[in-house]
């Protein structure tokens, strides 16, 4: 069976996984870290303690610094209707119901009254949504993805962020998913196209060089093409 180390060989042979770096506006994207997925006790959840306090640990720099923070989170108020065959191939998302507990922001995460949420139907955080104009109104050219979940969501946003002309970084250890083999598969296949994956500290130490009050949306133009 082929390692994750002969892979990235093989890869970087063929040129897959350059690094694209930050531009110069970033902003804290939190996918679906809401009860639904971060509690056990639902159908679509796991425990994510340790991606939650990572998460954590990015948000209070990024509040520090007043970057923008944007939440995202599934709530269909039909699930059968709303949620189309994604529904049907993933039952366990009908938990997801507009107005309950499932689709509120885990209260570890202390969203604040100013940082949106996104609500979405599907995986990308960008499909269906006006995240994209959001984002171009305040700004931002890089994109820092955390929540859940690796192999679903993640990297369905990641894949729009890069095809929108964002920057797109994604904190190794503030990422998660409700099984190993396919988060670290996930991770591995991201950072060879579509983000850099980082160390979560190495991000931290990034976000802390941004200077206070980022989030004006004077900076407001469209996010710069990648070379």
């Amino acid at each position: 069976m082929e390692t994750f180390a002969a892979a990235k060989e093989l890869y970087q042979r063929r040129g897959l996984g350059e690094r694209l770096g930050w531009g110069d506006a970033p902003a804290v994207l939190v996918v679906d870290f809401t009860n639904g997925f971060t509690d056990p006790s639902y159908p679509t959840g796991a425990d994510v303690s340790s991606a939650i306090a990572e998460t954590r640990r990015l948000l209070e720099v990024a509040r520090h610094c007043q970057l923008p923070v944007l939440f995202t989170a599934i709530a269909y108020e039909d699930p059968d209707r709303d949620g189309g065959h994604w529904v049907r191939k993933i039952p366990a998302l009908k938990a997801l119901r507009t107005g309950t507990p499932a689709v509120e922001v885990d209260l570890r995460l202390g969203r604040r009254v100013s940082e949106p949420v996104v609500v979405k139907r599907f995986a990308s955080a960008f499909f269906g949504t006006d995240l994209c104009s959001r984002l171009q109104f305040l700004g931002v050219d890089t994109l820092i993805v955390c929540g859940a979940s690796t192999s679903g969501c993640i990297r369905a946003t990641v894949v729009d962020a890069i095809q929108h002309g964002f920057y797109c970084i994604v904190p190794e250890t503030a990422v998660a998913d409700r099984a190993e083999a396919p988060h670290h598969a996930n991770l591995f296949d991201i950072d060879a196209k579509y983000a850099d994956v980082l160390p979560t500290d190495h991000v931290v130490a990034e976000l802390r060089k941004q200077p206070r009050g980022s989030l004006a949306p004077a900076r407001a133009s469209p996010p710069r093409p990648h070379a």
